[in-house]
């Protein structure tokens, strides 16, 4: 995760191997992906109907394959999308170049060369005391201002420098492994996932304002940091209890600096401890593996079901541009140029995070283009990737409060957008 420059853009190595791997699996790489998906749809299907005994003598298996009626349903829905995707098959509006064949052609096959790489490689962050280190040094800064424990810094840069993707994979393991509570890993992941700089560049080109990269990005990381001060005050993450995966309340001691110890040499006994209590190779490799399964068969299904009914619904139904409508007064409130439209790119964010840009290609104004950009990028949630992500990990959060959460972003970060816009432009 240390940063490095690459062909001219910041980024961290793990996005540099990933897209090392996506150019060697090139085309194969959807086929690889075909197959992943019905596997998963095929093993599920038979375990809910021949309760497989191999299977349910497996913890790991037995929750990777045995899901409720909900995730079982969505398993089925990403088959028959990808198959459709694949092979131009049923519905237009299924595996068109906008829906089903985006999210299998331009979405998966990063995802999947992310999650091989942060999968083997996360073990390696979470067993051996970095992030006891940091979150003990960075507590004093994260408790005051945020309510959350040190360590989930180190998701946010992951997410910052990477891909808000492996932030939400590095939350989730954590939440899992009792470092955070209920509420702690739902703000995290829906606060501190950020944009990687990478793709906020791509965001801010697609609107033909890459000139304004600068201030773009300044606009983005006031407003994110305005909305993570904010947002987790309002409902429905204030109202996420304090409490572990396993029912058990946190506790102010948790993180207490004991006597005799400063707040370094107390990150750093921590960070030796972990050390110390880690497994050896074999069993990091293991675990390694575990979480590249867990990843790929249990997330990328969930992915393209998911994402593939979301983009349908922004494509083919006017529901995002109803949606939008209430934003209207608000945008011209905030004296934003085109507001009428402007605000059909407001909600559609919600389905993906790059439709706004592309809608807001075709609008005139500058600083509309500007705010559009700014704001789709600070949004954050959107069910192609990161919602669906959310929802396929165990962060305890549903859809309704993912739509929630993603409508007071928009309503906290476009006022401080359209301020800092009104200052360039």
């Amino acid at each position: 995760m240390t940063p490095i420059s690459y062909q001219g853009a910041i980024t961290i190595p793990i996005a540099v191997i990933a897209k090392g791997l996506l150019g060697v699996l090139g085309d194969s790489s959807t086929t690889l992906l075909l197959a992943i998906v019905l596997f998963t749809a095929l093993i599920t299907l038979l375990n809910r109907l021949l309760n497989i005994t191999f299977i349910n003598n497996n913890t790991f298996l037995t929750g990777l394959f045995t899901v409720s009626p909900v995730w079982f349903i969505t398993r089925i829905l990403g088959a028959l999308f990808i198959v459709m995707a694949f092979f131009n098959v049923g519905p237009e509006a299924i595996y068109s170049s906008n829906t089903g064949a985006l999210v299998l052609n331009d979405l998966l096959p990063v995802l999947l060369c992310v999650f091989i790489f942060a999968g083997m490689l996360l073990p390696l962050l979470l067993n051996f005391g970095l992030l006891e280190l940091f979150g003990t040094l960075l507590t004093k800064v994260m408790r005051p201002v945020f309510n959350l424990p040190g360590r989930s810094a180190i998701d946010c840069m992951a997410s910052w420098l990477g891909d808000g993707s492996v932030g939400i994979l590095l939350t989730s393991k954590q939440y899992e492994s009792r470092f955070y509570t209920q509420r702690e890993a739902a703000v995290i992941g829906t606060t501190f996932s950020a944009v990687s700089i990478t793709f906020s560049l791509v965001v801010i080109s697609q609107v033909k304002l890459e000139h304004l990269f600068v201030p773009f990005y300044l606009a983005v990381c006031a407003a994110g940091l305005i909305a993570a001060i904010v947002v987790p005050k309002l409902p429905p993450l204030c109202w996420k209890k304090d409490h572990y995966i396993n029912g058990e309340k946190r506790s102010k001691e948790d993180e207490l600096t004991p006597e005799g110890h400063n707040v370094f040499s107390w990150g750093l006994a921590n960070a030796l401890h972990r050390a110390d209590n880690s497994t050896g190779f074999k069993a990091t490799f293991i675990d390694g593996i575990k979480n590249v399964i867990d990843m790929v068969f249990g997330v990328i299904p969930v992915i393209m079901a998911i994402g593939t009914i979301a983009l349908v619904v922004a494509e083919y139904t006017p529901i995002f541009d109803y949606l939008g409508y209430p934003f209207i007064p608000f945008l011209e409130l905030l004296h934003i140029p085109e507001a009428t439209e402007a605000s059909k790119t407001i909600v559609v964010g919600f389905a993906d995070m790059f439709i706004p840009s592309i809608l807001a290609a075709s609008i005139e104004s500058d600083m509309t283009r500007f705010v559009i950009a700014a704001m789709s990028v600070t949004q954050l949630i959107y069910m192609s990737e990161v919602g669906a992500l959310m929802l396929g990990s165990k962060i305890p959060i549903n859809a309704i409060e993912l739509f929630v959460i993603f409508i007071l972003r928009t309503l906290v970060t476009l006022p401080v957008i359209a301020g800092i816009a009104h200052l360039i432009f």
